[in-house]
């Protein structure tokens, strides 16, 4: 099928690749010209034939408000836009209402899978009515995992997408992931900090590679702080500086507003805030895997600050 993508940065560059690899017509615009395909997000709906589909990978906040408002002015009823960012989701309500009086569909989708996307696939956790995502469902196929197989080697349905629920389900969902992911890079980073703080062990990466498989706590996450790790043994290259996209915060106001107790959240939160005034080895650690799965820019040590002393 064809797709409009707006925002061809980091994640949105790959997804439009990784589309086109499994045979989908994209055409891309962006801010930036050397990497569009059409120069107006006019000339971008011209190009596409209805209904059509237009996904939006812009920087979540008044960035993704102006770009669904502009929206709204061009495309017609019938065509559905989808909002792939880290929107909160209640924009998304207000999102859906808007584009709702012209006629024009909405879906948002919260995506997972960071620079690592376009080979490994994403997982797609989205809103919307029934309607609006089967008009997107092709995109969704191709740019989810492929699907795992059980035992009996029969594949397992549901692996890499959900249609979590109506429009802002899909953000919400994507929210709650986001949160999960602070507290889990919180602990490997503090695991991390007490492994290098003891003389008994001489091996830490050694000793966090070994938990990479056949242990509890292996993940992807377990994988890239190896990764980090490996290039660089001491993190002695990154500052311990970590900045937190939104998520979280909403993840622990949505627990305080629903007296669900979220300590472990709350506490990762709590401690990439204290990481602005203080370096630490966690935070050393947290800031690493940032910019292993995401791509996220780090914070270099100053020269002074790796010299050792004589």
């Amino acid at each position: 099928m064809q797709l409009g993508l707006i925002g061809l940065g980091k994640m949105g560059g790959n997804m439009a690749e990784r589309l086109r690899r499994a045979g989908h017509e994209v055409v891309g615009y962006d801010r930036s010209p050397g990497k569009r395909d059409v120069e107006s997000l006019e000339a971008l709906v011209g190009a596409l034939s209805a209904p059509r589909v237009v996904w939006v990978m812009v920087p979540a906040g008044e960035p993704t408000r102006q770009t669904v408002r502009d929206l709204g002015e061009l495309l017609e009823p019938g065509d559905v836009v989808v909002d792939g960012g880290n929107s909160k989701f209640t924009d998304d309500q207000v999102h859906a209402q808007v584009l709702g009086e012209k006629g024009v569909g909405y879906v948002d989708a919260g995506v997972s899978g960071g620079v690592w996307g376009l080979e490994n696939g994403y997982a797609l956790m989205v809103g919307g009515s029934a309607d609006d995502v089967a008009k997107v469902q092709p995109v969704f196929d191709a740019l989810r995992p492929p699907s795992p197989e059980d035992a009996s080697g029969e594949a397992m349905p549901g692996a890499g997408f959900v249609h979590a629920g109506p429009v802002g389900a899909g953000h919400y969902a994507k929210m709650v992931h986001n949160g999960i992911e602070y507290a889990l890079m919180q602990a490997y980073g503090e695991g991390y900090e007490l492994l290098a703080a003891k003389d008994l062990i001489e091996d830490v990466p050694g000793v966090i590679a070994s938990w990479t498989q056949g242990t509890v706590i292996r993940s992807w996450l377990l994988d890239l702080l190896v990764r980090a790790l490996q290039e660089d043994p001491e993190l002695e290259k990154i500052s311990g500086y970590a900045e937190d996209s939104g998520e979280g915060r909403w993840t622990v106001m949505e627990a305080i507003d629903h007296a669900v107790p979220m300590p472990a959240i709350a506490a990762s939160l709590f401690a990439r805030f204290s990481s602005r005034q203080e370096d630490s080895p966690t935070m050393k650690a947290v800031a690493a895997l940032r910019n292993q799965f995401g791509g996220h820019a780090v914070h270099a040590v100053k020269a002074q600050e790796v010299e050792r002393p004589a």
